[in-house]
């Protein structure tokens, strides 16, 4: 998870995002907190408060970020993952070039 986080500043789309928007990861351990701007992308441990909460297991978040998997409705439904916001989530995906 660390080399996945640890990457983000580097392979962020910059100018994908017209206004900064934060977001929270708690992924069982891992509590991270990001923000994008038009110019870039910041990574920080903990969390903060943030427009878009993501909370759903590592394992999970893998499948997301390597295998190509999105999450539909049942697996908001169903509490696989939850958020405050799942249109940011999209948003967050597409600016590291993982296209929805």
């Amino acid at each position: 998870m660390e080399e996945i986080f640890g990457q983000l500043p580097r392979l962020y789309r910059a100018g994908l995002v017209e206004t900064p928007i934060s977001y929270y990861f708690s992924l069982d351990d891992v509590k991270k907190s990001i923000v994008l701007t038009p110019a870039g992308c910041s990574v920080a441990d903990g969390r903060t408060e943030a427009d878009c909460v993501c909370k759903t297991t590592k394992e999970f978040f893998l499948k997301i970020w390597n295998d190509g998997y999105r999450p539909g409705m049942k697996d908001f439904l169903s509490g696989m993952i939850k958020s405050n916001n799942p249109g940011a989530l999209r948003v967050f995906l597409q600016s590291f070039g993982k296209d929805v």
